[in-house]
């Protein structure tokens, strides 16, 4: 299992946090310019909070869903703890987090553009691919699920099943 979760994060985060925008900066003759120290503090502050998310998502998606992200190795139980008591796609929320710290921190409207990109490619890819494949495998309770946890914009309070 711990290998298929590395190659997961290897293949999937890692390529859209850290190829992806340095073929893009690369490519672009990037040179950083300073924006001044709210950029730094607040681009730092969302890479922490980006990264414990995306780690915790990960740990749970292994723990209790048996499985990755990853379309190879789907979890086998619907995971419904922590995050996604509030929002369908925390993991989704933590890689666009890291991916807005990234272009504050780096000054990078390239960056910015690549976060736009990624956006929209989730918002068509999750509800007409990555949803029908949850209602088919875990049924009913997907169903109930989606009836009261939202897909993008969290709960202010967790849901109880």
């Amino acid at each position: 299992m711990l290998n298929e979760w590395l190659k997961a994060v290897i293949l999937l985060p890692f390529n859209v946090l850290v190829i992806i925008p340095a073929l893009i900066l690369y490519f672009g003759g990037y040179k950083y310019i300073f924006n001044g120290f709210f950029s730094i503090i607040s681009g730092g502050l969302l890479l922490i909070t980006g990264i414990i998310l995306a780690l915790y998502t990960m740990l749970l998606f292994n723990n209790i869903g048996k499985g990755t992200a990853a379309p190879w190795a789907p979890p086998e139980h619907l995971v419904i703890e922590g995050p996604y008591k509030y929002v369908r796609n925390p993991m989704i929320t933590a890689v666009l987090t890291i991916l807005i710290s990234e272009s504050l921190l780096l000054n990078s409207t390239a960056i910015f553009c690549w976060f736009l990109i990624f956006l929209v490619i989730n918002m068509i890819y999750i509800p007409l691919v990555e949803e029908k494949q949850l209602k088919k495998r875990f049924k009913d309770e997907y169903f109930e699920y989606i009836k009261y946890v939202p897909r993008w914009i969290p709960r202010l309070t967790p849901w109880e099943k």
